[in-house]
C-alpha cells in the first residue's frame, strides 16, 4: 500500500512526494520553492507539452533512439493526457525557475509515472520508463518550453481570431442596417459634416476584420520551431535527422504545418517572433479600445449625452440612481484591453532580459501571453454576444443633431465661398438657430432643399450641382 507520501531520490537527494502522486521529487520541490500565484499551468500549455513529449517518443523510435516497448508505453500515457485525464498533475505555479524546467520535469515525471503504472511498475519507481533517459530524450527544457509556448499560442490563436471576426461581422451587420441613417460627423470632439451611421460603424468593422488577419500573419512565424536543438542549441543527445522527424510527428499531431528553425540556438535565444505577436495584440486591443470608447460615447445620455445609439441594459447601473443603465460590457471590454496592453509591456521586458543561450524568463512569458489572448478572446466574446448583437439606433435623434449641426454651412463651401460659409455658421451659432433657417433667410435655398441636400451628402459624399 502507498501511504500519505513516498520518498523519492533525486540529484540533491530525497524529497517527499504525495503518495498518489503522478508527479515526482523534482515537481514536489518545484511546489515547494513557488508558491507564488497560486495559478497552475495554462491547459493549451500543458497539452503542447504532452504533444511534444509524444511527438519525440515518436521521432526516437523512428530512428532507433528508443526501443518500441518503452515509445509505445509513453505514446500511451501521452495520448492519456491528451485525451483529459490526469490534468490535475501538472501543478507547477507559473512563475518559477528560469526557462521552464520544473514544467518540463513535471511532464516528464508524470508521463513517466503513468507508462511505468501501464508496465507493472509503482510510482515513484523510474524502470523501465525514466523521466530524463526516456521521455526526456533528445530533448532539453532549452528546446521544448519554448516550442511549447508557441504551440499554445497557435492553439489558441483560432479562438482569439474568431472571437474578432464574429465582433466585425456584428458592426458590420449593424452598419449594413443603418446604411442610410444620417448623423453628424464629428473631429475634436466638435461637429463635422453630416455622415451615416452605416458609413461610421463600417469602418469599425473593417478594423476590427482586418486586425484578425494581422494577428494570423503575425503569428506565422511560430510554426517553425527548435526542437532538435536540444541544450544550447547544439543538437547534443540528438539522432540525425531528429528535428526533421519530429516536426514532422508534431505537424500531424496539431494539424499545423510545423517545420524545424533553420537556427536552433537562434530560436532559444531569440523571442523576438513571440514579441512581435504581442505586439500586435497590443495593437488589437488599442484599436479595440477606441472603438470601445466610440461606442460608449455614441451611447452616452440617454437625455444628456450623444444617445445616438443605444446597447442592451444587461444589469442595473446604479446602487443609488434608480433606472440607471450603464455601458457595462464594453466598460468590461476597456478595462480587459488595457490588461491586455499592460501584458505586452511585461512580454517585450522578459524578452530582452534572457541572456546568452536561452531565455530564462519563458515561463512568465509565456503566461503573459497566454492571458492576453485568453483575455481578450473572452471580452469580447462576451462584449458581442450581450451587448454589440442587440445595439440599436436612435434614428430620430442622429437626424436630430444632424439639422442642428453648424458644420452643415460646409456643404455651401463651392456655392459662396468658404468665408461666406463660415458667416452663416457663426450667425447660426449666435442665434440658436440651425444653418437650414439662415440659409432660408438669405434666400439661398429653401429650409427643405438644403435638408435634402443634407441628406445626399451624408449618404453619397457630394452635394448637388449648383449648390
Amino acid at each position: 500500500m502507498t501511504g500519505p507520501t513516498r520518498t523519492e531520490t533525486d540529484t540533491l537527494g530525497a524529497f517527499e512526494v504525495p503518495g498518489e502522486a503522478l508527479y515526482g521529487a523534482q515537481t514536489a520541490r518545484a511546489l515547494a520553492n513557488f508558491p507564488i500565484s497560486g495559478r497552475g499551468p495554462d491547459p493549451d500549455f500543458v497539452v503542447a507539452t504532452v504533444q511534444i513529449k509524444r511527438a519525440a517518443a515518436a521521432a526516437n523510435q523512428q530512428l532507433g533512439s528508443l526501443d518500441q516497448r518503452r515509445a509505445e508505453a509513453i505514446r500511451a500515457a501521452c495520448d492519456r493526457i491528451l485525451a483529459g485525464d490526469h490534468r490535475d498533475q501538472f501543478v507547477v505555479d507559473r512563475f518559477q525557475a528560469g526557462a521552464g524546467t520544473s514544467h518540463n520535469m513535471n511532464a516528464n515525471e508524470v508521463l513517466a509515472n503513468l507508462a511505468n503504472r501501464e508496465l507493472g511498475g509503482a510510482l515513484g519507481h523510474y524502470d523501465p520508463v525514466h523521466p530524463n533517459d526516456h521521455v526526456n530524450r533528445s530533448q532539453s527544457t532549452n528546446d521544448v518550453v519554448p516550442t511549447a509556448i508557441r504551440l499554445a499560442l497557435l492553439a489558441k490563436l483560432p479562438r482569439l481570431c474568431a472571437a474578432l471576426t464574429a465582433a466585425g461581422d456584428a458592426l458590420a451587420a449593424f452598419a449594413e442596417s443603418e446604411g442610410e441613417t444620417i448623423k453628424s460627423g464629428r473631429t475634436h470632439l466638435q461637429d463635422a459634416v453630416p455622415t451615416t451611421l452605416g458609413r461610421e460603424f463600417g469602418a469599425y468593422a473593417f478594423t476590427v476584420h482586418e486586425h484578425a488577419h494581422r494577428l494570423e500573419e503575425a503569428a506565422a512565424p511560430m510554426h517553425r520551431i527548435g526542437l532538435g536543438g536540444s541544450a544550447a542549441g547544439t543538437g547534443l543527445g540528438t539522432p540525425e535527422g531528429y528535428p526533421q522527424a519530429v516536426a514532422k510527428e508534431l505537424s500531424r499531431l496539431t494539424g499545423r504545418t510545423i517545420s524545424p528553425h533553420p537556427d536552433a540556438a537562434a530560436a532559444m535565444q531569440s523571442m523576438s517572433d513571440l514579441t512581435r505577436f504581442s505586439g500586435q495584440l497590443r495593437e488589437v486591443a488599442n484599436e479595440l479600445t477606441r472603438v470601445s470608447n466610440d461606442i460608449r460615447l455614441l451611447a452616452s445620455g440617454p437625455r444628456t449625452g450623444l444617445g445616438e445609439i443605444r446597447l442592451p441594459a444587461v444589469q442595473p447601473g446604479s446602487s443609488i440612481m434608480p433606472g440607471k443603465v450603464n455601458p457595462v460590457m464594453f466598460e468590461m471590454l476597456n478595462q480587459t484591453l488595457f490588461q491586455v496592453q499592460g501584458q505586452d509591456h511585461a512580454v517585450q521586458a522578459m524578452a530582452q532580459a534572457g541572456q546568452l543561450e536561452l531565455n530564462v524568463m519563458m515561463p512568465a512569458l509565456g503566461s503573459a501571453l497566454f492571458d492576453a489572448v485568453e483575455w481578450a478572446t473572452a471580452a469580447l466574446q462576451a462584449a458581442n454576444e450581450r451587448s454589440l448583437r442587440g445595439m440599436s439606433a436612435d434614428r430620430e435623434r442622429c437626424r436630430e443633431l444632424t439639422l442642428t449641426s453648424v458644420a452643415l454651412a460646409t456643404l455651401l463651401n463651392r456655392a459662396i465661398g468658404y468665408d461666406r460659409a463660415a458667416e452663416i455658421a457663426k450667425e447660426a451659432e449666435r442665434s440658436g438657430r440651425s444653418i437650414a433657417e439662415v440659409v432660408a433667410e438669405r434666400g439661398l435655398l429653401s429650409r427643405s432643399q438644403f435638408e435634402r441636400m443634407v441628406e445626399e451628402a451624408a449618404r453619397t459624399g457630394r452635394t448637388p450641382e449648383g449648390s
